[in-house]
């Protein structure tokens, strides 16, 4: 490998290196991820079904992506895995995937939740979605058509709380807006929300706290973070609203994973992958309260609760290719 990039992937390294079990402890298949939990459970469960052990080394989506193209051919890892679609597209668009030829991967990851060339697959789901309290919202205050676009209103003044801009959930969020209604109706959308004078939070779970709070009515959050809170406080006075069930359907993103192109171990690889996708799907999600992909996997009982809902299928290339314009729109109107 030559020197500089010998450079670049020391310097990966240290920055990369600190949660997971560290690569070099000679295992099966090496897991570069950026999803930072339920990991261990659902890994261990695999060896212990398979015999094929697992590493994994944490680390935000776009470092890993980068450690990876700067591995090259000399990559250890076998995997990519990531929480969000755009990087998943972004890794694909990179040469960074192996194409796949999987059966059961196509039978149990519907087609919404996969690349069209092959090449990822999701093995989660998360819905980012209206949560209300229902002391101060009647529901029929919202529209069930654009739910999203209906929040810029001037009904909902002094009402709102949101994700700060540099949140991921937030960038695709808004990528999905630009790519369901152009760049100007989107803008547009993003400039109500803030001239609403929205209260920008940067932690889902105190978006949460403060509608229970009563300090704001609506806000958009994460499935999952209100089912970890009901977990320690059933009579918390939060209710999820299904986003544009008479439209496009509700917003989501993914956990998803793909092959290394340059992976010396493709095979066993991919068969982690098609686990996960099948009999591990309960032990990759519960723990998170994550949707499984593969539609025949109930979900754990807390979500189950919030009853069935239409999704938007994912947009990934929109997610990735329109993230710089999401992000720059943001700033233009003043969202933080």
């Amino acid at each position: 490998m030559r020197p500089l990039v010998l450079a670049m992937v020391a310097a990966l390294m240290f920055g990369l290196a600190g949660c997971g079990i560290l690569f070099g402890e000679e295992a099966d298949i090496q897991v570069y991820t950026g999803r930072h939990y339920d990991l261990e459970q659902a890994f261990t469960k695999f060896t212990d079904e398979t015999g094929i052990t697992v590493e994994f080394l944490n680390g935000e989506d776009a470092e890993l992506r980068e450690r990876i193209s700067a591995e090259g051919e000399d990559t250890p890892g076998d995997i990519y895995m990531t929480v969000d679609a755009g990087n998943l597209w972004k890794a694909g668009e990179e040469g960074l995937l192996a194409k796949l030829n999987s059966t059961q991967l196509n039978d149990a990851v519907p087609e919404a939740l996969r690349d069209p060339e092959q090449r990822w697959y999701g093995l989660s789901m998360r819905a980012r979605t209206v949560m209300y309290n229902p002391k101060k919202v009647d529901p029929s205050e919202f529209d069930t058509t654009n739910t999203y676009a209906d929040l810029a209103k001037p009904k909902w003044q002094g009402r709102l709380c949101m994700r700060d801009s540099t949140e991921s959930y937030t960038q695709s969020l808004v990528a999905s807006l630009i790519a369901a209604h152009g760049e100007k109706r989107a803008k547009d959308i993003v400039k109500g929300w803030v001239e609403n004078d929205t209260e920008i939070i940067d932690n889902d779970i105190q978006i949460l706290e403060n509608i229970d709070a009563g300090t704001c009515d609506v806000g958009i959050t994460n499935h999952y973070y209100l089912a970890r809170l009901l977990a320690e406080n059933p009579d918390l006075s939060v209710t999820p609203f299904w986003a544009n069930q008479g439209g496009r359907g509700t917003h989501v993103n993914i956990s998803g994973a793909g092959v290394l192109a340059n992976s010396d171990n493709k095979k066993q690889a991919q068969r982690l992958i098609e686990w996960l996708a099948t009999k591990g799907q309960n032990a990759f999600v519960d723990g998170n309260h994550e949707y499984p992909v593969n539609p025949d996997v109930e979900p754990e009982p807390t979500i189950k609760k919030f009853g069935e809902f239409d999704y938007e299928p994912i947009n990934a290339r929109a997610y990735g290719a329109l993230n710089s314009k999401a992000v720059q729109l943001m700033n233009e109107v003043g969202y933080e």
